[in-house]
């Protein structure tokens, strides 16, 4: 490199993002991970031992995954590519494949390919990784945010190592912003901040190291000292961890839901106003509340699906913000409920004996009859009209043969279903009793 790289090189990294020029460049100034870094762990062993595996780490943003790629590809010697699965695609991954063939071929040295957003990466493109990983001409670091069960192939799952990593603790997070304070590659003293703004940071980072550094340096622009004003109005609107198409999105729908079974509506509350304030489309939302009041509400409270109707029907009407009430009306209704599965099972139990049993035939005085041939062959002879008899019931076998003792609905003993089930009981008893068709009985 010559003077005028160097000089180059380093105009660009004083002018650096904060979070980027804080970046470590040892293992021992890194924050957090302690059960991956600490003393016996297996990213600490890695670089002792200078074994490294090819790993996948999994976490969310800002937690060190590119970071902790770098210090290993580092520790071990050889040589580092950094690739984005944004940008990239199977023809740059034959051309450091051929790099790194030749560099080891040459030089005996190792190459660490780190793939950032590896679930960007379709299935073709992430095969294209796999012979190469398993002879060792690549070591694989890859970085998502998504679960790699579900975005990354299975085949390339098992030659790699999932590295999970977890979001920054508050005191991790104020102790990464007093060193960026200091640090003379960071603010180098030129700027103080109040502690209780720090905590504030800390607080409105969600345990992402690159937010928090990101609003000090917005909130230390003017020099001086930075106070918890300061630091509101560098945040302004907190960006909330939810991706619409994500894990985080499947994470906090699945808290919704099961705080709503669990009847806690504050915990309810909390994760819908999660979801809306991210952006989240509230259609999605009232939709499952829809399916909640009938999944795991059902019959012990049937106004609970009227309830989910109206909030849909309220939100389509007067759209947001006022449409949070109505969402909010629903979802506190829904947690409060008397709850059953009733419903979902009785369908699952009824659909389970139509896949085994098949099309069983429909018996003769159910059918229909528009013709007189169909009359003639006995297609709904026998019929007994239920309302002609007294309390509108009549002991009459209503499913096909094989299946007439079955009884596909169950209803609970909760809300409105304890009256329910006490009423269904006492109809399939009298219908037990009543009168059992022969064949050629039905005219």
């Amino acid at each position: 490199m010559d003077l005028f790289s160097q000089a180059a090189e380093k105009e660009a990294a004083a002018s650096a993002p904060l979070a980027e020029r804080l970046r470590p460049e040892k293992l021992e100034d890194f924050v957090g991970q302690e059960h991956l870094t600490g003393e016996g762990k297996l990213l600490r062993q890695a670089l002792a031992t200078q074994k490294l595996p090819s790993l996948v780490f999994w976490g969310p943003p800002g937690t060190g995954k590119t970071t902790l790629a770098r210090l290993l590809a580092r520790s071990s010697g050889a040589f580092f590519v950094g690739m984005s699965a944004v940008s990239a695609g199977v023809k740059d991954v034959r051309e450091v494949v051929a790099a790194a063939e030749e560099r080891r071929r040459l030089h005996g040295q190792g190459t660490v390919l780190f793939l950032d957003e590896i679930h960007r990466f379709n299935r073709a493109q992430q095969d294209a990784l796999l012979p190469h990983v398993e002879k060792g001409t690549l070591t694989l670091l890859g970085a998502t945010t998504e679960n790699p069960s579900f975005e990354v192939n299975a085949a390339l799952l098992s030659r790699t190592r999932v590295v999970t990593l977890r979001p920054l603790e508050e005191e991790e997070l104020v102790a990464l912003l007093q060193r960026a304070l200091t640090s003379p590659k960071g603010l180098a003293g030129a700027v103080t901040a109040d502690a209780g703004a720090l905590v504030a940071i800390a607080r409105a980072a969600g345990g992402d190291a690159r937010r928090a550094l990101t609003t000090l340096e917005v909130a230390a622009a003017g020099g001086g000292n930075v106070d918890e004003g300061r630091v509101a109005e560098a945040l302004q609107k907190r960006t909330l961890l939810y991706d619409r198409a994500g894990e985080e999105h499947y994470n906090v729908i699945s808290a919704f839901i099961k705080s709503l079974r669990g009847s806690d509506p504050d915990a309810a509350l909390y994760w819908m106003a999660r979801m809306l304030e991210a952006g989240e489309e509230p259609r999605f939302v009232v939709r499952r509340m829809v399916i909640f009041a009938s999944e795991d509400i059902g019959n012990a409270d049937p106004q609970a699906l009227q309830v989910a109707v109206a909030a849909l029907q309220a939100l389509e009407l007067v759209g947001l913000p006022e449409g949070t009430l109505p969402l909010t009306q629903a979802a506190t209704y829904l947690a409060l409920a008397p709850k059953s599965n009733a419903v979902i099972t009785a369908y699952g139990r009824a659909r389970e004996a139509v896949l085994e049993k098949g099309s069983l035939p429909v018996p003769l005085h159910l059918r229909n009859a528009p013709t007189p041939l169909m009359k003639s062959l006995g297609y709904g002879g026998g019929y007994q009209y239920p309302h002609d008899f007294k309390g509108h019931f009549v002991a009459e076998t209503y499913l096909p043969e094989g299946l007439e003792a079955a009884s596909f609905y169950r209803p609970g003993t909760e809300g409105g279903e304890k009256e329910l089930s006490a009423r269904l009981e006492a109809l399939r008893q009298a219908r037990a009793k009543g009168r059992k068709r022969e064949p050629g009985d039905e005219g």
